[in-house]
């Protein structure tokens, strides 16, 4: 493990023992600050093991999802606030003609091993090679569907600088990213970046690359905001009050890009089920909701079209905006003209 760049650095304690300001961490390993457990055990380890050999007839979409294909020179000349889905919870956010990187999973598949793991559904809107120059990447959590080898090796060198959970940096300075490039932040924790303020805030889930490393590092959401917009990005989580503490402290918000796919009973406290995500949309006070974490790998046992089917109807029955782009659509920041076609049912009737 150690040898294997892909698994990422070792955590260095005595380092986050001197940025650590709150209390969710004690010997070496963070927690939730709610009780937070997955089911494990013998009896639950055979029933995952025959569903996966059974298999979900509709867990994979057929054929290949559209895409709206990026125009490089477009990501280069475009000034105003917008919001491109790569799938997953992979996102370009621009603001101010900031560029941020969010979780950029660009890799084939959510797996060390690349010829393992869940394969991606289709293409990207735009192939990292022809990105332009990023401001900046922000991480939620270092899990390979989030903090990818690969798609970090290809980036490194078109992004200025990282901002990233408590102990994340030791993976990007294993894949040669220096320090100086690498921003940490605790829960709470603000920077002011090129005009615009990052905030780490609280997340209900886990972390580890590795089976000896679970829990050292920190995982997280994020406020993004400048003078005239305010974003928020949920990360991984499952549904707890810290969704009403960053409403209270720092909504209202434009915009909130929010997970809402790859749950199951057996993980529910951290991975939120879609009715629970409008809950805390409503929570933080958002005015305009994407649905993430959905449309592009399959990590659980439901539909692929399952999270967002179940998303539209409970913010439906609780009045929430919701916009449904497809991957590589444009989604304006504070327009009333937003993408809300159904193109995964029309893909479905094709098939």
């Amino acid at each position: 493990m150690m040898l294997y760049p892909p698994f990422g650095g070792k955590t260095s304690y005595e380092k986050l023992a001197k940025q650590i300001h709150r209390s969710n961490y004690f010997k070496g390993r963070f927690f939730n600050t709610l009780p937070t457990s997955v089911s494990n055990g013998l009896g639950v380890t055979v029933s995952m093991m025959v569903k996966f050999i059974k298999g979900n007839p509709q867990g994979n979409p057929k054929e290949p999802l559209p895409v709206e294909l990026v125009d490089p020179l477009f990501l280069k000349e475009n000034q105003q606030d917008y919001v491109i889905w790569f799938g997953h919870s992979a996102l370009l956010v621009v603001i101010n003609g900031i560029k941020l990187l969010i979780d950029p999973m660009l890799g084939k598949s959510t797996s060390p091993f690349p010829f393992l793991g869940g394969k991606r559904y289709g293409r990207l809107p735009i192939e990292i090679e022809n990105l332009p120059t990023i401001d900046a990447i922000i991480l939620s959590h270092d899990h390979y569907d989030h903090l990818d080898y690969g798609s970090m090796l290809k980036l490194k060198e078109k992004v200025k600088h990282f901002f990233v959970p408590l102990g994340v940096g030791a993976h990007l300075e294993r894949w040669g990213i220096s320090q100086e490039r690498i921003t940490e932040l605790d829960w709470w924790e603000e920077v002011i970046f090129q005009g615009l303020t990052l905030v780490c805030t609280p997340a209900r889930h886990f972390s580890g690359r590795k089976f000896v490393d679970k829990e050292a590092t920190l995982w997280g959401s994020w406020v993004i905001s400048s003078e005239q917009t305010r974003l928020f990005f949920s990360g991984d989580s499952g549904y707890s009050p810290h969704f009403k503490e960053i409403g209270q402290k720092y909504g209202s918000f434009d915009m909130t890009l929010m997970e809402c796919g790859q749950y199951d009973e057996r993980w529910a406290g951290i991975h939120m089920y879609p009715e629970q995500t409008v809950q805390a949309q409503l929570d933080v006070k958002g005015k305009l909701m994407i649905p993430i974490h959905w449309g592009t790998f399959t990590l659980a046992f439901h539909d692929w079209t399952d999270p967002v089917e179940r998303a539209l109807k409970a913010a439906k029955e609780h009045d929430v905006q919701i916009s449904t782009p497809r991957i590589g659509e444009i989604v304006w920041i504070r327009s009333s003209n937003y993408p809300v076609s159904t193109w995964w049912r029309e893909l479905h009737r094709m098939n």
